[in-house]
């Protein structure tokens, strides 16, 4: 097989965003601690017209004219994203509509109807996994060497409105070319994988009782000034069954309860962080045994793997989430090298387990020691020199847009390309490590080789001076936009695909229509 891999990437992200200043101040919190703590600077905000399909195929469109595409002969088209639009039609094929209605006139209305398009859901992770599949679809492509694919990843990082979460949101889409001899990265067929069934953030269907409803119901009119009887609720209930509510209405097939599904959420913030750390600290030792086994790297040579990583490129839900999870496997990797004295002559030992007690309790207390010492890893002049070489690049445009949730990644290689063609750095040659995390939860870990001819390619990106041009927003926008409630559009949409109607009724009821506005 000949190498494949990353070949060009676009990226859209909403004109609107809302600055982590104006967040401090409309919350109360620490701009210091959220700007010097986390890296935030501002979180991308989409506005009335855009959604998960709109922002997947703008980013589909750039990548296709750009490089001067014919949609024929793109043959897989696999969105990961966790913000789907139904529970059962993919969103792919909403963004495979509008690629059609614009590029239809050109090169015929059945110009993508034989390209395979799926939606992949693992949270964070999933354009990861569609990334795995295409690579491996076009690999399998045959002498001829000519298949196309494209993974496109686009979501909205949304958390409820004065949550824990709500400052480490954010949104946008891309798209990655992938195909055979790729001017930017070649990805060799080794990964290493960590799966294990945890609730660190999941995003259930809830149930709402039809109590529950007409009581919130009753108690909205009682605000409004309306004069209702005690006891109205309870011969609400008992009436339902007769009424027409129940024969037309959402509990019509005779149900006590309606599942509901929102975007916001279930989370544990501290127990995810444990999580991301330990599957990708495992995910890389088995990436590391799997480097051994095919002879890539010899385990009793005295190297240290991450050291041949020029970049080190992560999943960054917020900006910078890399450096404080990486000392796990920075130190898992060098704790037994003679490298590890200078570190340990500056913290000291990491807190031994045997100075806990055997019992779940003491478990706890030990992990959180550990993480106490993790993080003064991370404060040692080794790590600090570590992460400035290869891991800083990546945070800087998660700074200015936020998570992106399965995007977050290549957003961050994105950046890493951007700030090394700026800088002039020479990199082509070397290789890039890549930590994957999605939570439930995965971590995947890979690596890519950089072309020689990866500055063509970066040179016509521009993604910093784009983001340059976004609109700030105040509060009342921002949580208008958050509600569903803003009137029309913020910035009316130009050069863009847009959603221009949700139909309300009939049997195409909830079906989104797109447009290209010129």
């Amino acid at each position: 097989m000949s190498d494949v891999g990353i070949d060009d990437i676009a990226i859209h992200f909403p004109r609107l965003y809302l600055d982590m200043k104006d967040f401090a101040e409309m919350r109360g919190e620490d701009y210091g601690k959220l700007n010097k703590g986390l890296g935030l600077s501002a979180m991308s905000i989409p506005d009335f017209h855009e959604d998960t399909a709109t922002m997947g195929a703008n980013a589909v469109t750039r990548l296709i004219d750009r490089n001067g595409l014919d949609p024929s002969k793109i043959g897989r088209m696999y969105l990961g994203t966790e913000s789907a639009l139904d529970g059962a039609k993919p969103t792919a094929t909403y963004i495979l509509d509008m690629l059609t209605q614009r590029y239809g006139s050109r090169f015929g209305e059945d110009c993508f109807r034989n390209c395979d398009v799926v939606d992949m859901t693992f949270a964070c992770i999933g354009a990861v996994d569609a990334l795995h599949n295409t690579l491996d679809w076009v690999a399998r492509g045959g002498e001829k060497g000519d298949r196309i694919g494209i993974v496109v990843f686009s979501d909205n990082a949304k958390y409820d409105l004065e949550s824990a979460g709500e400052y480490t949101q954010g949104a946008g889409g891309g798209a990655l070319l992938i195909r055979h001899q790729p001017r930017l990265l070649v990805i060799p067929d080794r990964w290493g994988v960590s799966t294990s069934p945890v609730h660190d953030f999941f995003k259930p269907r809830r149930n709402v009782s039809i109590k529950s409803v007409i009581s919130h119901v009753v108690q909205l009119a009682r605000e409004t000034g309306a004069s209702l009887k005690e006891g109205l609720v309870d011969r609400m209930v008992r009436h339902l069954p007769e009424s027409t509510v129940r024969r037309l209405g959402i509990f019509q097939h005779g149900e006590n309860k309606v599942q509901v599904h929102r975007d916001e959420p279930v989370f544990d913030g501290q127990f995810s962080n444990q999580c991301y750390q330990d599957a990708v600290r495992e995910a890389f030792r088995d990436f590391r045994q799997k480097s051994a086994d095919d002879g890539r790297w010899d385990p009793n040579g005295g190297t240290v793997l991450t050291e041949d990583w020029s970049r080190i490129i992560m999943h960054l839900p917020y900006a910078f989430q890399a450096k404080r999870m990486f000392p796990a496997v920075f130190a898992y990797e060098r704790s037994a090298s003679e490298s590890w004295d200078d570190v340990e002559s500056e913290i000291g030992l990491p807190p031994s387990l045997d100075n806990f007690d055997e019992t779940s309790e003491g478990v706890i207390e030990h992990e959180k020691a550990m993480d106490v010492y993790r993080r003064a890893i991370s404060k040692t002049r080794a790590y600090r020199e570590f992460h400035s070489e290869r891991i800083e690049k990546g945070q800087r445009a998660s700074s200015l847009i936020g998570n992106q949730y399965t995007g977050s990644i290549f957003l961050a290689m994105m950046s890493t390309f951007e700030s090394d063609y700026e800088g002039d750095s020479k990199i082509e040659g070397t290789l890039f490590g890549l930590c994957g995390y999605g939570s439930g939860a995965k971590a995947k870990v890979f690596e890519g080789l950089v072309d020689s001819r990866w500055r063509e390619v970066v040179s016509r990106w521009n993604m910093f001076e784009r983001m340059a041009g976004r609109m700030a927003i105040d509060q009342l926008t921002y949580e208008e936009l958050h509600k569903g409630t803003h009137e029309g559009s913020v910035v009316h949409p130009r050069g863009e695909f847009a959603l221009v109607e949700v139909e309300e009724e009939g049997v195409r009821e909830g079906a989104r229509n797109y447009a290209w506005v010129e």
